[in-house]
């Protein structure tokens, strides 16, 4: 199952007496916009854009409000993590505990523990984690491809927790790939 997925969701609006004027399909769309863009639903997870409108009722006024409320049956294109899925994002942050990796609309931390089989040792003043025996570095805005062990995912997306590994075949800083690429080939040619 893809992370990336257009969902059909049911909800009700609220229009504001200053906006009657303008053409109702481009309010209600904008109005759900600001109502879901972000919001995260357990079973469907992050919810990122209104793609159309299927169904719209007849608007209903509550007295007392001067709005009009709208039930609407809409598309919404939504992100949802899923457990070993691979991913391709790049490192936003390095803490001595781990790195944070950008990937989607969401970030994910790689523990220390999980960025390579090496050794890995926290370089504060750079930023950066180095290897002890392959040398290896890992800072801010390195590229990599990581797969994802937990997701935690909570009403906000700062609650949230998402766990990547680095620490298996095909994985890891995208420069390491390609090095690695590069010596099995030169190893094929020499034999």
């Amino acid at each position: 199952m893809s992370m990336y997925k257009i969902v059909t969701v049911k909800d009700t609006v609220r229009i504001p007496p200053n906006r009657f004027q303008e053409e109702l399909e481009s309010v209600i769309t904008q109005e759900l916009e600001v109502m879901t863009a972000g919001r995260i639903e357990k079973e469907i997870g992050i919810l990122l854009a209104v793609t159309k409108i299927n169904k719209l009722s007849e608007g209903r006024i509550i007295l007392g409000d001067g709005a009009v409320y709208y039930d609407i049956e809409f598309n919404v294109l939504a992100y949802q993590p899923r457990i070993n899925e691979v991913v391709e994002g790049f490192v936003s942050e390095a803490t001595e505990f781990g790195v944070f990796v950008s990937f989607g609309p969401v970030d994910g931390l790689i523990h220390i523990s999980q960025i390579t089989e090496d050794f890995m040792s926290y370089d504060q003043k750079n930023a950066q984690f180095v290897g002890k025996e392959s040398n290896k570095l890992l800072k801010i805005d390195d590229a990599l491809r990581a797969r994802i062990v937990t997701v935690s995912l909570k009403s906000r997306t700062y609650d949230s927790k998402i766990g990547l590994t680095m620490r298996q075949p095909y994985l890891g800083k995208l420069e390491w790939l390609e090095d690695e690429k590069k010596s099995e080939k030169e190893k094929e040619e020499a034999s």
